[in-house]
């Protein structure tokens, strides 16, 4: 039994002295590395280090494509101009119409006894006009007497011509060509002005409407053509022309576009999705550097130019923003460096310990 214990206790303390031992050597090892890089940071504790990029002359990939929804080159709605009761309808939903047809008749019986009367008051101002002139010969009347006689008939002249309008308002004539999308009225209805009646839209034309970015909008110019795919119709293109720029960005800071496409067939409807493909061909190379070289913002225009090992201010001219790139309009040339990180450690004349940034490809909007 004591022979056991002894090994046991011999044991235990083999244990224990090769575990002070591996720790020992742990501690040893993590010191000699701890000690070569303070050794690192104290051989360069004059460079601050810093990240740099070349400056590239790189092709924008400019190509861009957003979705929207086709409208109707026209949309009218037609109200009553007049209150009467409806005694004819001459057009359904659906219905192809005509600019100046006659769609619906309105019974106004007060506006054709107003022309009547009109043109009876016109009629009375004639033989007024007329026997003034002739006692005027006669030195019976004055000339202002038949000025004023004249003048009677003109008056009576504009009633009558106010009270024809009247009535031809009284039929609902279209004044754009297209289809009768929606019918309100019944035939016996009474309406009264600004009763809705009719709406009319024009398929022929359509109008895409989507929304592009601030470096988008500034390749557009009306007129562009533009290649237009329907969602329904996935294997078709169509080609389209833009038709309107917003001068003003929404609140989403997009601008909005319209293009206007023909629709042969009125193959596609209002309301459906469609997508608008601007292509932009042979774009030349431009200059670009990060868009982290620039100091505190692209607005600054500065930027640090590696020379050497030291870091020297430089004034730039930046263009376009495409995602992380800045377009350099003057002040780079390709082939040198800017700073891309550390720039709040350091000012112009300062010395730098550079790492290269990865370079990239093409750039897309």
């Amino acid at each position: 039994m004591k022979k056991r214990s002894i090994v046991r206790t011999l044991t235990t303390i083999g244990i224990l002295i090769g575990a002070v031992g591996l720790i020992g050597w742990v501690l040893t090892n993590n010191k000699k590395k701890n000690e070569a890089k303070t050794a690192v940071v104290a051989q360069s504790s004059s460079d601050v280090v810093v990240k740099v990029s070349d400056v590239q002359t790189q092709n924008i990939d400019l190509d861009f494509a957003v979705n929207g929804n086709f409208a109707p080159a026209q949309q009218m709605d037609f109200a009553s101009e007049n209150s009467g009761r409806v005694v004819k309808i001459l057009v359904d939903e659906g219905s192809r119409v005509r600019r100046g047809q006659t769609l619906a008749i309105v019974d106004v019986g007060t506006l054709n006894i107003d022309l009547e009367s009109a043109q009876a008051n016109l009629e009375n101002a004639l033989r007024d006009r007329q026997r003034f002139e002739n006692a005027l010969k006669t030195g019976g009347v004055t000339q202002q007497q038949v000025d004023q006689a004249r003048l009677a008939v003109q008056n009576a002249q504009a009633r009558v011509g106010q009270a024809k309008i009247r009535v031809g308002d009284a039929n609902v004539r279209a004044s754009i060509n297209g289809i009768v999308n929606k019918r309100y009225i019944e035939p016996g209805a009474y309406v009264s002005p600004g009763t809705k009646l009719f709406e009319l839209v024009d398929v022929s034309k359509l109008k895409l409407t989507v929304n592009v970015n601030e470096n988008q909008v500034a390749q557009l110019k009306v007129g562009d053509a533009v290649q237009v795919k329907a969602s329904v119709f996935p294997d078709k293109s169509f080609t389209g022309r833009v038709s309107f720029i917003a001068a003003k960005a929404d609140a989403a800071l997009n601008f909005p576009v319209e293009i206007e496409v023909a629709n042969a067939g009125s193959n596609i409807k209002p309301g459906m999705y469609g997508t608008a493909v601007f292509d932009f061909p042979g774009q030349a190379p431009v200059l670009v550097v990060p868009r982290s070289a620039f100091v505190g913002s692209v607005n600054s225009n500065q930027v640090f130019v590696l020379d050497r090992n030291t870091a020297r201010t430089r004034k730039v001219i930046a263009g376009r923003i495409i995602g992380d790139q800045v377009e350099i309009l003057e002040g780079l040339e390709a082939g040198e460096q800017v700073i891309t990180s550390g720039q709040i450690n350091i000012v112009d004349g300062s010395t730098v310990a550079p790492i290269e940034q990865p370079k990239s490809l093409t750039l897309h909007p």
